[in-house]
């Protein structure tokens, strides 16, 4: 997101709208590795933290990385969304039909669904190390735990994810 500045050299903050319009698709795509390759709960999840932001825009436009600060709340409101008791929808084997240009649809689709069968910690700090590639420090910072706490959470994740791939993990290409 690129800023421009003023005469005197402070940040001018920048247009919600333009703001929203960066970061919308990248919010509802970490949020669907979030919650597992449930589109319209991802989609509710991007715009419930681009809702929240819109409330603090003044305050959060002023911020050296109002982007990292977007996926900070996204994490917030999918771990909050997890707890409540009112979450009782089930994610399908369905997914939205959108036109993907993927090289192997196959496995996508197996790590879609041994990320959805992992706890929701868990999944949190691999789609944050991995497809975020953010640092231990800055995933420890988001989920609110101790750096060891995410190296440990981290490695048990992996454990459980080539136990749920089993087999077809050695059926996977590798890079």
């Amino acid at each position: 997101m690129d800023r421009t500045t003023t005469s005197s050299g402070s940040p001018e903050p920048l247009d919600f709208r333009a703001f929203a319009a960066a970061m919308g698709r990248r919010l509802v795509r970490t949020a669907y590795l979030l919650t597992g390759g449930d589109a319209h709960l991802a989609e509710d999840l991007a715009q419930e933290t681009l809702g929240r932001i819109y409330g603090k825009w003044r305050r959060i436009s002023r911020l050296e990385n109002p982007a990292g600060y977007a996926q900070t709340i996204l994490f917030h409101t999918f771990l909050s969304h997890r707890r409540r008791r009112a979450s009782t929808e089930q994610v399908t084997d369905r997914f939205a039909e959108t036109a993907v240009n993927d090289p192997d649809p196959a496995l996508r689709i197996t790590l879609l669904r041994a990320l959805g069968q992992l706890p929701v910690q868990d999944r949190a700090v691999l789609v944050l190390r991995f497809w975020e590639d953010r640092s231990v420090e800055e995933t420890a910072a988001v989920l609110r735990l101790s750096a060891s706490g995410v190296r440990s959470r981290s490695s048990r994740a992996l454990e459980r994810l080539r136990a749920v791939l089993g087999d077809q993990l050695d059926e996977l290409p590798r890079p």
